[in-house]
């Protein structure tokens, strides 16, 4: 299929819009229907972020799209709110009649459950019908939602999969595709399970594909797939990688003494909801069970816990029930919160795309956020390594412990803090999954996702 991308580049100022003189046009100017419009209202959202206004009126009318904008920007209703439109009221689309006319698809459960989320938000005052599919939950509950009828399905590729060879999921109607946090697809290595997925579609499907960064195989995948692309950068083109409202510390620190350094940030006078990431399960479990021995109020997300915890876990982390969240990055790209004022790199990332996914968190949407890295001694020559690819001026870190005065001064932590602040709780979502044993023949032959 023939590939040529028009690059559209757009400055995005602090609240979001293109250019700062006016701002954007409403989601009804932009020729949203009525009942998106106002199931948008309900949430207090009326105009657009830059990805979204320059997205909708190219996707509106079935163009192909690559979007690129940093997380938190605004992405999914980038794609979402077009989508759901052309599926409820465009006449190059099949009346409804409960077989898939969108797939979105997702690398993570926890994307899996915001995007979807969001999008039957956003349909909730149409008849269109949006349903998540993700590995981890029984098939029963989403087999009965596929045969009472879905128009829009948001999944993993895993069970997507498996429940398209099934025959349980039919894909033969589905006029948009989106492809979301593709990179992150790319990089968990779900490639041969897009392309398998993209050739089950129609062959005039609208794609679209959106992504914080284009690495050469997703642009290879664009040339290959997409039908005349519309390019869209929500900014400019040497932006940042991170967003300019999040406020970064980073600071050698002892491996004896990080989460006695963690219990004094999360006392800071500014601290609203908190995400830590730490690079392994066990660090995760450990440190949020240390800091809720100290009396913090906390929640956890990691590998060694059944889905149900850990979507308990988020949903008490949304309800401010816990806020503080202690997660591994199976959980840096599905975790869409307002208002988290810190991020907190209990180790070092590995890399700088982890480290610009993670901190991303914070200072969303023009809010102000600070991120905070523990740089182990034995992790210095990571964090120099993210610190020249990201061009952050921060090559010479201070060494600070919990008792360091300027530890205190740098984020606002006051002199009455100590290592404790209450009586020891319990980590909401702390119960490991049960081994599940052998899988049935029904389901066996795939791993799920």
């Amino acid at each position: 299929m023939p590939y040529s991308a028009e690059s559209e580049h757009a400055r995005v100022d602090a609240g979001g819009s293109v250019g700062a003189e006016t701002p954007p046009p409403t989601f009804a100017q932009l020729g949203v229907a009525a009942e998106i419009v106002d199931a948008l209202a309900q949430r207090g959202i009326v105009r657009p972020f830059s990805i979204q206004e320059l997205t909708l009126p190219r996707a509106l009318v079935g163009r192909d799209i690559i979007g690129q904008a940093r997380t938190g920007m605004g992405k999914t209703f980038g794609f979402g709110v077009p989508l759901l439109d052309r599926v409820f009221d465009d006449a190059d689309i099949e009346e409804l009649d409960g077989t898939p006319r969108a797939l979105v698809i997702v690398p993570t459960r926890e994307l899996a459950v915001q995007v979807g989320d969001d999008l039957a938000h956003a349909a909730s005052l149409t008849p269109v019908r949006v349903t998540t599919i993700y590995g981890g939950r029984p098939y029963e509950e989403q087999l009965a939602a596929l045969q009472q009828g879905v128009d829009v399905v948001v999944g993993t590729p895993g069970r997507l999969i498996d429940l398209w060879r099934r025959g349980d999921l039919n894909l033969s109607a589905v006029a948009i595709l989106v492809l979301d946090e593709a990179d992150e697809m790319l990089d968990m290595g779900f490639l041969p399970d897009i392309e398998t997925l993209w050739a089950a579609v129609r062959d005039d499907v609208q794609a679209m594909l959106f992504s914080a960064t284009m690495p050469g195989p997703i642009l290879s995948l664009a040339r290959a797939k997409m039908h005349t692309p519309v390019h869209i950068r929500a900014e400019a083109a040497d932006a940042p990688s991170t967003h300019d409202t999040t406020r970064q510390v980073a600071l050698k620190s002892h491996r004896m003494d990080k989460t006695a350094v963690v219990a004094k940030v999360l006392q800071a006078n500014d601290r609203g909801r908190t995400i830590i990431f730490a690079r392994t399960k066990r660090s995760a479990a450990e440190l949020a069970e240390d800091l809720a021995q100290r009396g913090f109020a906390v929640a956890a997300v990691h590998g060694d816990l059944s889905q149900r915890a850990r979507e308990a876990a988020l949903d008490a982390f949304r309800r401010s029930d816990a806020d503080i969240l202690v997660a591994t990055d199976v959980a840096a790209r599905g975790i869409d919160v307002e208002d988290v004022t810190h991020v907190i790199n209990f180790q070092t990332p590995d890399d700088p795309m982890t480290y610009v996914h993670r901190i991303g968190r914070t200072g969303r949407a023009g809010k102000k956020g600070t991120a905070v890295t523990l740089v182990g001694y034995d992790e210095v020559a990571k964090w120099q390594a993210i610190n020249d690819e990201l061009a952050l001026g921060a090559r010479d870190l201070p060494e600070w412990f919990s008792t360091s005065p300027e530890l205190h001064q740098a984020l606002n932590i006051p002199d009455s803090a100590t290592e404790r602040v209450g009586r020891p709780r319990t980590v909401l979502g702390a119960r490991p999954a049960k081994p599940s044993g052998k899988p049935s023949a029904k389901h066996s032959g795939r791993s799920r996702r």
